[in-house]
């Protein structure tokens, strides 16, 4: 990827780009792709920062309006690195400065390259500047690296064919932080073995964690630990071989995603997570909310970062959780626009075997933009569970708690807890332990029974909501069921 880069920032130079935005945090891998294209367009490399000034010689150092009068004294095709740009370009001289200086780089065969991890260039700037992003390392850019530590640590390797699993377990990090995940688990294990493979991937989960709104999930079941969606399970098990090369020669497109919709607490964030699990993919979790709602990062970065991650970890599953309150504000103002926009484009646009599963519970806020064919490949309604599901989600409950459901009566409790959610029947099953468990006895029907009377449902708080999501979801959305009693709710009024 670095060398793509190279290439682009060549080809922006050659056709006479003065200003170019790299983005990126990993500023060593983004100055050698400049550095690569300079050697190939025949221009020098001169780097300037706040603190030292330019090539660290002083010269120009304080503020960018001195640092472009440091640049005007070069007169040799050179290509300017500017770093931490998004620190620098809010003083209105230099961007005066950089404006009146453009005909001279033009004339000098100049370009002036600003670094950042995410670079708002002025208004009066913008039809002038052109941008590359500098994307996380591939495979082969992280291949070299590693070799290279393994040959000056002399670390013992048990199979060649380990050095691929260990570039594996490490995409999705920065080179540096590749780089370093990569030294300590050698440093642990004295080997390159199947133990320093698992720590490779256990260090990367620990890295991931400085990346806000992300997190690494171990699914905790499949889709036989999901209670009832009978028609969602067999529309995901369709799809379970359709991401292998295979499908690709049939002619399949690559599943980009579903949308659950529906009352809280029924199985939609289960079934997301359930979807790992099943395909065997790895599981990530992306928090727009928290992106959104942390002042003192950008969420454009973070979505991005997120976004970029997941690519380098496909196949993977990305799981974004009540997706409606991340850009609930996206109307609102143009920091929080952009940034839906460039989700949806690349929801619509992403190439790699990243499987969105997103969910929402409150169709008001969900942007109307979302729900458009291409986004994902289908929209599931996910309603309280019939009379079947009752029945299967009591028997998983009772299952996790070491009973035999055969012991019990589950179709009068299943029954008798009509209008409760799958949740809420989870919680049935644990009120009903904690009693048999307080009085010294093993569970009975007639404490699950007790714990059902007692809960009062979410449905008898928000029943006009979840009816307006019902008959919204009527003409709009899949039923995630196979019941066809359930089939009959949705022609009801």
């Amino acid at each position: 990827m670095s060398q793509e880069c190279a290439r682009e920032i060549e080809l922006l130079v050659k056709a006479s780009w003065r200003l170019v935005v790299v983005e990126s945090f990993e500023e060593d891998r983004a100055i050698r792709a400049v550095q690569a294209a300079a050697s190939v367009s025949n221009r020098e490399v001169k780097t300037w920062s706040l603190s030292s000034g330019l090539d660290g010689a002083g010269q120009g150092e304080g503020g960018l309006d001195a640092g472009l009068r440091a640049m005007a004294e070069t007169e040799t095709p050179t290509l300017f690195i500017v770093l931490d740009a998004h620190r620098v370009l809010s003083e209105p001289a230099a961007v005066r400065r950089l404006r009146d200086f453009l005909p001279t780089l033009a004339k000098r065969r100049q370009a002036v390259m600003l670094f950042g991890p995410i670079v708002d260039v002025p208004l009066e700037l913008e039809r002038e500047t052109a941008r590359v992003h500098l994307p996380l390392p591939n495979a082969r850019d992280l291949m070299p690296l590693f070799r290279k530590v393994g040959e000056q640590r002399k670390v013992a390797v048990e199979d060649e064919s380990l050095w691929e699993a260990a570039v594996r377990a490490a995409l999705g990090l920065t080179a540096g932080e590749a780089v370093r995940v990569f030294n300590m688990a050698c440093l642990q294990t004295k080997a390159l073995n199947e133990e320093a493979i698992r720590l490779i991937a256990r260090e990367k989960g620990q890295a991931l964690r400085r990346t806000p709104a992300l997190s690494f999930h171990e699914p905790d079941g499949g889709l036989d630990d999901v209670g009832g969606l009978g028609e969602l399970k067999h529309w995901l098990r369709e799809r379970r071989r359709a991401f292998n090369q295979e499908a690709r020669d049939f002619g399949l497109p690559t599943p980009r995603g579903l949308l659950l919709l529906g009352v809280q607490g029924c199985g939609k964030s289960l079934a997301a997570k359930a979807v790992a699990r099943e395909w065997r993919f790895p599981l990530l979790r992306l928090d727009l909310a928290a992106a959104f709602g942390d002042p003192s990062r950008s969420p454009e970065v973070i979505v991005r970062t997120a976004t970029e991650v997941a690519e380098r970890l496909a196949p993977v599953v990305l799981w974004i959780d009540e997706i409606e309150k991340g850009f609930a504000a996206s109307g609102k103002d143009t920091a929080s626009s952009r940034v839906f926009g460039s989700f949806l484009t690349w929801l619509s646009e992403k190439q790699s075997p990243v499987f969105v599963a997103a969910t929402a519970n409150d169709v008001v806020h969900l942007p109307p933009e979302l729900l458009r064919r291409g986004r994902f490949d289908d929209l599931f309604f996910v309603d309280l569970p019939n009379d079947i599901e009752r029945l299967e989600i009591f028997a998983i409950h009772l299952r996790k708690a070491g009973r035999d459901p055969n012991h019990y009566m589950i179709d009068e409790l299943a029954a008798a807890s009509e209008r409760l959610s799958g949740a809420e029947i989870e919680q049935v099953v644990a009120a009903a332990l904690y009693t048999a468990f307080s009085e010294d006895r093993d569970l009975t029907d007639a404490d699950l029974v007790n714990a059902i009377t007692e809960t009062v449902p979410l449905y008898e708080t928000f029943e006009e909501r979840i009816k307006e999501l019902r008959d919204w979801a009527r003409h709009r959305a899949r039923s995630a069921t196979l019941d066809p009693k359930m089939m009959d709710l949705f022609q009801t009024t």
